[in-house]
């Protein structure tokens, strides 16, 4: 048995389309001439972790997946011991590791990509499971396939689009970070022109790795850009999500720029970036096609009134995500900067509501009767969001209300008033508190992933009420 082989004898999921990408990944690094390749899975706040093996043990690793420290598991977002890593802590998948024992990075050959800012260097994206080859209820990636699967199990496949805000800077000669342009002229083909040269390479970068931009434009605070990509199927969505931050800010390095996901950098008079995910259902197998998807969204009012916003689908769909916003918001907005961004008026959502075509509410349909690509754009998102916990937010939320045939209430055209709905969560902390208190989640999710998921965002919690800020140190230092 060569290593290609032995890919695909490891788990279920590998079967004899894997094996044939295995044996395509070897063939690839070969014609190629890499000299390694990069192994990494996507940890529990979106970040990509992993080793580089050289190419001489790529096959092995296909074959046998590769080992690191299960404590990776246990930190916040500032690599702070967030849960107990020495002794026991109730969660049975969690005290397996115990001591830092080792967890397997088993990896996706389809995921893989030569990286157009390091030539000689591959990528693979791994789920990761115990060394008993049992998978981990923490793996973010694998919880989004399994809400997926769910739907699946309607015979519906989740459909989203990309469209994700950022800030770039380019590095003075002093070490400043100075923004690509001078902001405050959405859309100004003056300011694209202005950052066109530095963001050639970024554009290009994505291109090599299949996931060229549909348009990448100046929005509206200094130095913040916009990136759009067209739609995709399943998983697909957060595996590109997960790609596209990590070659932006890669590319952007090694080109004397500094780009950032963070949704409100403290850097002049910056103004928040959203991830805005587009969505919708379309039937598994219809079409009549050879039994691939069908394209056109269910969530197209057919036939309809024309007050009619979405099918009945898609108004149920809306009605989940609705009724599990406040909860979601600790899955969709993770950081304590994620909530700088929801204010009134600022073309970002500030409260739980939708509405036909409006930026300021939470859901935002965009479509109409006979419009094939109807679709419903959550504006909540912070860009620097676990992408798999995201979609899976989504896919949970809408499911239930799928499965509870609910009700939406009437959409708004004022979503910045009180008649617009309920505010979203105004911090971490009560993103914290709704997460908690959702036996919903609990269910969704099971009661120790649940956990585990507070137990990291109250660590970080706990470290931000901790600090000093400047805003702190401003307002009180000489006044008293």
């Amino acid at each position: 048995m060569n290593a290609a082989d032995g890919a695909a004898t490891r788990g279920a999921a590998h079967d004899a389309d894997v094996l044939q990408d295995a044996r395509d990944v070897l063939r690839l690094a070969a014609e190629r001439d890499l000299a390694d390749v990069r192994v990494v899975f996507v940890d529990q706040h979106g970040l990509t972790r992993g080793r580089s093996v050289g190419i001489d043990q790529l096959g092995a690793v296909l074959r046998d997946g590769i080992g690191v420290p299960g404590s990776l598991l246990h930190k916040d977002t500032g690599n702070t011991y967030a849960l107990p890593l020495w002794e026991p802590t109730g969660d049975a998948a969690l005290d397996a590791l115990v001591g830092a024992r080792n967890i397997v990075l088993r990896p996706d050959p389809r995921t893989f990509r030569v990286l157009p800012w390091a030539k000689r260097s591959g990528w693979l994206l791994c789920d990761i499971e115990t060394v008993d080859g049992a998978p981990l209820p923490h793996s973010t990636r694998d919880l989004c396939r399994r809400a997926l699967d769910r739907l699946a199990g309607h015979d519906l496949r989740f459909r989203a689009g990309l469209e994700l805000e950022l800030y770039v800077y380019r590095r003075a000669a002093d070490g400043t970070l100075v923004p690509v342009h001078a902001g405050w002229d959405l859309l100004g083909e003056a300011a694209y022109d202005e950052m066109e040269p530095l963001l050639a390479p970024i554009r290009a970068g994505l291109a090599e790795l299949g996931l060229a931009p549909r348009t990448l434009e100046a929005e509206l605070g200094p130095g913040q850009v916009e990136l759009t990509f067209g739609a995709v199927t399943g998983l697909e969505v957060a595996d590109q999500a997960v790609l596209v931050r990590n070659a932006v800010r890669s590319i952007a390095r090694r080109h004397g720029l500094h780009a950032t996901f963070m949704c409100r950098p403290a850097l002049g008079d910056s103004f928040p970036s959203g991830w805005h995910l587009h969505q919708s259902l379309t039937a598994l197998g219809g079409d009549g096609d050879g039994g691939r998807d069908g394209d056109g969204s269910l969530f197209e009012p057919r036939p309809a009134a024309a007050s009619d916003l979405l099918s009945p689908l898609g108004q149920q769909w809306v009605a989940g995500l609705l009724e599990h916003a406040a909860a979601s918001c600790l899955l969709s907005t993770p950081t304590v900067n994620g909530y700088k961004r929801y204010r009134a008026r600022a073309v970002a959502p500030d409260r739980i509501t939708w509405s036909r075509e409006h930026r300021g509410a939470m859901l935002r349909v965009v479509g109409a009767p006979g419009d094939a690509a109807t679709r419903v754009e959550n504006r909540v998102g912070d860009p620097s969001a676990n992408p798999y916990l995201f979609v899976a937010s989504q896919v949970l939320s809408g499911l239930d209300g799928l499965e509870r045939s609910l009700v939406p209430p009437p959409p708004s055209e004022s979503p910045y008033s009180e008649a617009g709905g309920p505010l979203l969560p105004r911090s971490l902390g009560e993103a914290i508190e709704a997460f908690e208190s959702s036996g919903f989640y609990r269910d969704a999710l099971g009661a120790d992933v649940h956990a585990y998921l507070v137990a990291l965002k109250r660590s970080e919690w706990g470290r931000f009420l901790a600090a000093v800020t400047d805003w702190e140190q401003r307002e009180y230092f000489e006044q008293f």
